[in-house]
């Protein structure tokens, strides 16, 4: 998992034994142990990492007005109750939540207004709730309404 995996070699004297995975892909999926011996003591401590991915079709930067998919899945063993969506901590494109069985959301004509932070959160039949969030980017644009500008003479107009 090198060069993705590092301890804090500071913070071991002060007895933090944190491994950090960076970024963490699927396949980091499972149980680690990690084992601290001082003289004659052994600790042990165990820890399950799951994971959740969020993706994409097409993938970032989605064009605007071309229809987008949103999958969330997550490594959780449990059968999914509930996939909820928001945008912007506030919820999705309409005035309510966006939630379904599955967890695809589709846009047909996402616009502009559709890019920034999106965040799914699913909900499993053991009362589990795990989220992600992430950042959708647009590809369009965005101006006035109105497609004739004025400019004084003698001055710019962008």
């Amino acid at each position: 998992m090198k060069p993705r995996v590092s301890l804090q070699d500071s913070a071991l004297r002060n007895g933090n034994f944190s491994l950090r995975i960076d970024p963490v892909r699927s396949e980091d999926v499972g149980l680690y142990e990690a084992q601290v011996k001082y003289k004659t003591e052994v600790h042990s401590c165990l820890v399950e990492l799951g994971v959740i991915t969020v993706t994409l079709s097409p993938p970032n930067p989605v064009i605007e007005n071309e229809l987008l998919l949103m999958s969330c899945n997550s490594s959780h063993r449990a059968s999914l109750v509930e996939t909820c969506w928001f945008h912007d901590k506030h919820p999705g494109p309409t005035s309510r939540t966006l939630c379904s069985l599955s967890g695809t959301l589709s846009i047909l004509h996402p616009a502009m207004s559709d890019a920034g932070s999106w965040h799914c959160q699913l909900r499993y039949s053991d009362k589990e709730i795990i989220s992600a969030t992430f950042n959708l980017q647009i590809l369009g644009f965005e101006g006035p309404t109105n497609p004739v500008v004025y400019a004084a003479a003698g001055s710019a107009a962008d």
